[in-house]
């Protein structure tokens, strides 16, 4: 008897055609890798436009600006969200928005390395019409300022009116002559070393010692608002020219002081280097396996027929009927007739002999147990194992006897 098709089938195939199937599954293959990807590189999309004063902030205060000059001047800006990618000998520009940032961990790497701190002097609030924008709340107080590099460097902060900034003579100052568009904020301290002041002597950016460690009190000579000017923004690459390291590749701008750094974590690192050829190895093996699912390879096998031609296949449809029916113990006397039936042909019993004169003369033959034992516990057999034991012990049984 052959199979026979479920009506309707014709119907039901049109609404998974192979390539519904094929659309659906690369749609969702798309998706979840989408999703790994913004999952691991989600904080780098947007971030950076609070309107604060970082090298990500678009805001006036903000020094997008003066990466986005370096970019296009080769000069190889690069964003440091984590603290090791500050152990370069490149220059790096910190740039702490209040007194409550900790430089220590920051300083530490950046130990006899050229480093430039961009002290604050505005006080901002967003502007709620405009994202990423920040409208002027005044000056931050002095004291916040001295907190900024307190306790380890002493700066004494002032504020004095609009004037043009130079650079102090000597044999190795900068060529800089550059007006800030706002008042000018100055330090002073032991042990500064001015390198760009106002009139009056009082230092703009200033180096401690012999150190390669620099300070820029008036962020407005880096900041959006101040290199709008071309005259300012030329300036301000002079400026990181002069206090970055011979033979420099780039100049680092970071942002972990800003919070808007980065924890390493093993979602991201299945896409960074070494691991990434991992990555492509293992989407390549399950690209190749989704399409030999799809593909067919060799003849499709045809399908059995539901039952089987043939003595075997009669037997073997009985026995699961009656394994199905749990009924494989009521068998049990039976199978011990047909033992003793091979038997009287085996043994050679008299043909006059009948029922219980067979099982007698059975029971004379040489040998233990009686055959009469053995068919009684046949026939008593109540589960599948004691069938099974009982028909073991009447096999046994005929064997020995045949021997």
């Amino acid at each position: 008897m052959s199979d026979v098709a479920i009506e309707g089938g014709a119907r039901a195939e049109g609404a998974f055609r192979p390539a519904i199937v094929i659309l659906v599954a690369a749609i969702g293959i798309l998706a979840f890798a989408a999703t790994l990807v913004l999952g691991a590189y989600g904080s780098n999309l947007g971030s950076g436009r609070n309107g604060g004063a970082h090298a990500l902030s678009n805001a006036a205060t903000g020094f997008s600006g003066i990466v986005q000059l370096a970019e296009a001047t080769g000069r190889n800006p690069q964003i440091a969200r984590a603290e090791p990618l500050l152990d370069t000998e490149d220059l790096v520009v910190l740039t702490p928005e209040d007194g409550r940032t900790d430089l220590g961990p920051a300083l530490r790497h950046r130990r006899n390395r050229p480093t430039l701190v961009v002290l604050p002097k505005w006080e901002t609030v967003r502007d709620p019409a405009r994202t990423g924008w920040v409208r002027s709340a005044g000056m931050k107080h002095p004291l916040e300022v001295h907190a900024v590099l307190a306790p380890g460097y002493r700066l004494k902060v002032e504020r004095g009116p609009r004037v043009a900034l130079e650079a102090v003579s000597g044999p190795a100052a900068p060529r800089f002559r550059v007006t800030p568009p706002g008042p000018v904020q100055t330090v002073s301290g032991a042990g500064w070393i001015p390198i760009v002041a106002d009139p009056a002597g009082r230092p703009v950016l200033a180096r401690f010692g012999n150190e390669p460690f620099y300070v820029l009190s008036d962020p407005d000579l880096l900041s959006n608002w101040g290199i709008a000017d071309r005259g300012r923004a030329a300036g301000a690459l002079g400026l990181l020219d002069h206090l970055n390291a011979t033979g420099a590749k780039s100049i680092v701008f970071d942002v972990t002081l800003n919070g808007l750094g980065q924890t390493r974590s093993p979602l991201r690192l299945m896409f960074d280097p070494p691991f990434l050829a991992a990555t492509l190895a293992i989407a390549a093996a399950l690209l190749l396996a989704g399409l030999q699912a799809i593909a067919r390879f060799g003849p499709p096998r045809r399908p059995e027929r539901a039952i089987a031609f043939g003595k075997a296949a009669l037997i073997d449809n009985a026995a699961s009927l009656v394994r199905q029916a749990r009924r494989e113990a009521a068998l049990g006397g039976r199978y011990a007739e047909m033992i003793r039936e091979k038997a009287v042909t085996v043994f050679a019993v008299p043909p006059r002999l009948r029922d219980s004169a067979i099982n007698d003369y059975l029971d004379r033959l040489e040998g233990r147990p009686s055959f009469s034992a053995l068919e009684s516990a046949a026939a008593g057999a109540r589960s599948r194992e004691q069938l099974l034991e009982a028909a073991q012990a009447l096999h046994r049984w005929q064997g020995e006897k045949k021997a």
